[in-house]
This record gives structure tokens, sequence and C-alpha cells, in this order.
């Protein structure tokens, strides 16, 4: 495979920057085979029908096959094939998001940098998600009652599993789009159960009690969770445009995920509960982008340090527990057993 993909190269005649970055390629896949030369997953029989063209599915694999994937899986091997996702509120463009007044999309010029990016295959899911199609409604329009205070309590919490699951992801939600609802609904409290969370503090930790179930430990637990909080400041720090866009961006799959609920055909009581749920989510989140449309942004930079100063007493306590889980150790380990007479 390495010989074909050298005789390709040697065929095309690519710029300095693709060169090196295929070279870059390659030289990870060495080291990597160099590292274990006896992790084959795949027979060369198997491989030669994939390369054909040929779907492969788990049946298709011999049992020394399925268990070396197994142990793939088990290793974490596999993960180190799928590039990290890189988030599109960190690209410089999404400091720059133009929207109208009615909060809709205004075409805007890319940086440099991203430009080129794009000219290479940069990952189309990092781009900044379009803004709405159409002109926002004012709230007064939605609703005849003043908003709630706590909408931006409840913005921390939908910001949370909206930044959660497109990690979980790794950026690509279309691959499941109803896969990835139901991770936005068992997430946030605010979308998946109604609550109605009263102060961050209250909002993150329900966010961080779901990504610590045994549903999302393997992802990464505890600092996992925690490291999303940064995602949720940075998208706040981008301020009213990027927020728009993030919640349109979810408003779309969440809609996406609708249209699939739809489609199929489970238990009729299930499939009730969960277009229901869908479709309220779906309100509510339309609801709070059109609310974050009016506010000043000073809001979220108060709010932004809000999340921070919560983050921070969480690993403080944290840390806290784990001192003291370690002095108990220590004293357990050092008192003695059967104690003599």
């Amino acid at each position: 495979m390495k010989e074909n993909v050298v005789q390709e190269l040697h065929q095309m005649q690519p710029d300095e920057q693709t060169k090196n970055k295929m070279l870059d390629i390659l030289k990870r896949f060495h080291s990597q085979e160099e590292m274990d030369e006896n992790y084959s997953t795949l027979s060369e029989e198997t491989m030669e029908n994939f390369l054909s063209g040929q779907e492969i599915s788990f049946d298709d694999l011999s049992l020394e096959e399925k268990k070396r994937f197994h142990r793939a899986i088990a290793y974490g091997e596999l993960s180190k094939m799928i590039k990290p996702w890189d988030p599109w509120w960190s690209k410089p463009s999404a400091r720059n998001i133009c929207l109208s007044k009615e909060g809709t999309q205004l075409v805007q010029p890319l940086p440099d940098q991203e430009l080129l990016d794009d000219d290479i295959g940069s990952d189309e899911f990092s781009k900044v998600p379009l803004g709405p199609e159409t002109p926002l409604p004012p709230l007064s329009r939605l609703s005849s009652k003043e908003p709630s205070p706590l909408l931006t309590v409840h913005l921390v919490d939908i910001l949370y599993s909206y930044c959660f699951t497109l990690r979980l992801y790794n950026g690509d939600w279309r691959s499941d789009a109803l896969g990835s609802v139901m991770v936005v609904l068992s997430v946030s409290s605010v979308l998946g159960q109604g609550a109605q969370p009263e102060t961050v503090l209250e909002a993150l930790s329900h966010c961080l009690e779901q990504v610590c179930c045994p549903a999302y430990r393997h992802i990464g637990g505890l600092q996992f969770g925690l490291g999303v909080i940064d995602d949720v400041i940075s998208l706040l720090g981008l301020g009213t445009p990027a927020l728009v866009c993030a919640l349109c961006d979810m408003h779309r799959w969440i809609q996406e995920g609708e249209k699939e609920a739809k489609s199929e055909r489970p238990r009729k009581s299930q499939r009730g509960g969960t277009r229901s749920a869908i479709k309220l989510a779906e309100r509510k989140i339309y609801f709070i982008m059109c609310w974050v449309r009016e506010q000043p942004e000073e809001v979220w930079s108060s709010l932004a340090a809000i999340a921070r100063a919560e983050k921070t007493s969480a690993m403080e306590f944290q840390q806290s527990n784990r001192s003291e889980d370690l002095n108990n150790k220590a004293e357990a380990k050092g008192k003695s057993l059967i104690q003599e007479i």
C-alpha cells in the first residue's frame, strides 16, 4: 500500500505544502508500523476485498481478525487513525461573523489562512456554521410574557450539550443525526427534562454528572467534561453572532434528527415520546436563539466569567478530594492490621 501511495506521489505534481503534509502522514504511518509490526488487524484477503471496492462488515472477518479488532478497540488503537476535530469556534473567522439586524447571515471574507486550508481540503466540519436563512422574529411576537431571567443559565446548559455532542461525534453530527439529538437530550436538563436550573453551578453540575455516567465515561470522564466548559466559555467570548450561529446549527441538526425519528419504525409509545421531546427541544432552541439576538454583548462576558469561576471551583474541589483520598490511603497503609499484645 505504501508503494502504491509513493507511485501516486511520483505521478502527481503537488505544491510544496501539500507534499510536506503527505510526507508527514507517511512518517506517522511508518513510525506506528515500527512500534507494532505484529499488529495487523486485517488479512491480505480482506484488504484485497476492501481495496477492490467491496463492503466489509464485521461478519466477514475471520475469528482471528475479530479478536484483533476487539483488541484494537480495547487498547484505543483505532482512535489513533481518526484525526481530532478542530472546533469551529477556535477559528479566526469565528471572531468576524457578520449577521444582519434581523439575525440572518451576511457574506463575510475568510482570513487568508482559512482560505489556504480550504484549498488543500480542510475539514468541512470545522467551518463556522451558517446563521439563520430567514429573519429571526422579535421575542414579543413569540410570547406575550417577559422572558425569564434564568435564560442565561439555560443557555449555558444548552451550549454545553452542543459542545459535548460535537466533541463526541468529532464534529460530524450528520453521521447520526438522531443519535446526536438523543445525546443532547440526555446531557441537557433544559432540553431533555424540561428542567429550570437557577444557577450556572446547578446547570454545569447536571451536565458533568451526565458526561461522567457509564454511557459516556469512556470518552474521558470528569477531565473531559471540565474541558467542555472551556468550549462554552470560548463560545460566549465570541459574542452574539457566534452564539446565534451555534444555536442555528443546533436547530438544524434537531430538525434532521426529527426527520430520522419520523422515518424509523420503533414501538408506538417510544416513537411518540421521542418525537414530542425532539419537537419541544427544537422550539426551545429557536426561542432562545431569538432571545440571544436581542441581548447586549456585555451579558456574555459576565456569563463567561461565572462559568470560568465555577470550573475553577470544580477543579479545586476535585484536587482537594484527590489529596484527601491519597492521605487516607497512606494512613491505612501505615496502620498495622494485627496489633501485638
